[in-house]
């Protein structure tokens, strides 16, 4: 080999390499899963229940990044200002299409400004007591809020959150009133609600099953329309004589605003294969949600039908806009 072709050489593999690294740099890097929430909630149990298997689906390595705050509009902002290249990406749950109603002035649009890939499944919730509480069952709370003429305090993840607007929706129907108490996410909410700092609170039942078993916490009804397999001892508020309190706590999957087609598509396709794992299966059925993973073409329409309904629900709870 001369030298002209020896030269010619090493300039081909120095091109080779050169254009070989970025294709190793994406084989390489990890897909983040910003959570508007805090370790802990109902939407956190759920993603890490699945990172193994979306990791798998995906081909990357799969990260959680919690990032609470706002009732979780500081993680909706960092997604929303991610690049839409399919390696930000975040699971939220109702509580994204009703922060336009309680929130003036949000940084972004919902859901114009993100990407809805599918919506998941669904989770029950469930109301909690503090173990001091003197009641067990829905009568005895409703009994006992009366008693004490809205002096109890509940607790939420956030104001205009889900959990609160469902707290809301129980004392509406009960006809009874108490005190809310907004937390910087479900974690710190926890906390006091077992230290006894505040009365009771609506939660994702994955979020407390724990505490509910362990006896720091009491479990007074589940908000679905029939008892849950993972907890069949917890009975509904149906059947408690609130035929009308049922709430329905879903969970789905963005990206930023932009998100090429293609790359929704890829990534639809793993939240099948993800969610289809015997072990994530396995682990939701534990849980007690309900897994049925929607059409990609059908999230966006399903968000802003869900954003008019929750409007609605949170002008007649009278949550003031902040």
């Amino acid at each position: 080999m001369n030298l002209t072709q020896l030269k010619r050489r090493e300039l081909l593999i120095g091109l080779a390499a050169g254009l070989a690294a970025p294709a190793f740099a994406q084989l390489d890097k990890a897909i983040r899963f910003i959570l508007p929430n805090a370790t802990g909630s109902g939407v956190d149990t759920i993603t890490r229940a699945a990172q193994p298997a979306l990791s798998k689906a995906l081909g990357h390595a799969v990260v959680v990044d919690n990032q609470p705050g706002a009732g979780g509009i500081v993680g909706l902002q960092a997604l929303a200002r991610s690049p839409a290249d399919g390696f930000a990406l975040s699971v939220v749950s109702n509580n994204v299409v009703i922060f336009p109603s309680v929130y003036k002035s949000l940084t972004f649009d919902m859901p114009g400004d993100f990407t809805p890939i599918a919506v998941v499944g669904y989770t029950p919730v469930v109301l909690v007591v503090n173990a001091k509480v003197p009641a067990n069952n829905s009568k005895e709370l409703i009994a006992l809020l009366k008693s004490k003429g809205g002096d109890l305090n509940f607790a939420s993840g956030g104001n205009g959150t889900i959990l609160h607007l469902a707290t809301e929706m129980f004392l509406d129907e009960a006809g009874v009133k108490a005190h809310h108490i907004p937390y910087k996410g479900v974690g710190p909410m926890l906390t006091d609600l077992i230290g006894g700092q505040v009365q009771f609170a609506t939660a994702a039942l994955p979020s407390v099953q724990a505490h509910i078993k362990s006896g720091a916490l009491r479990a007074i009804g589940v908000a679905t329309s029939q008892r849950v397999a993972a907890a069949p001892e917890i009975p509904t508020f149906v059947e408690q004589g609130l035929p009308n309190y049922v709430v329905e706590a879903w969970f789905a999957v963005l990206g930023p605003k932009g998100l090429p087609s293609a790359e929704v598509q890829r990534v639809h396709a793993a939240l099948v294969s993800a969610f289809n794992d015997p072990a994530v299966k396995d682990a939701m059925s534990k849980q007690g949600n309900v897994i049925n993973v929607g059409a990609a073409d059908q999230a966006m329409q399903f968000f802003r039908s869900e954003k008019a309904k929750y409007a609605a629900l949170v002008k007649k709870a009278g949550i003031e806009q902040q």
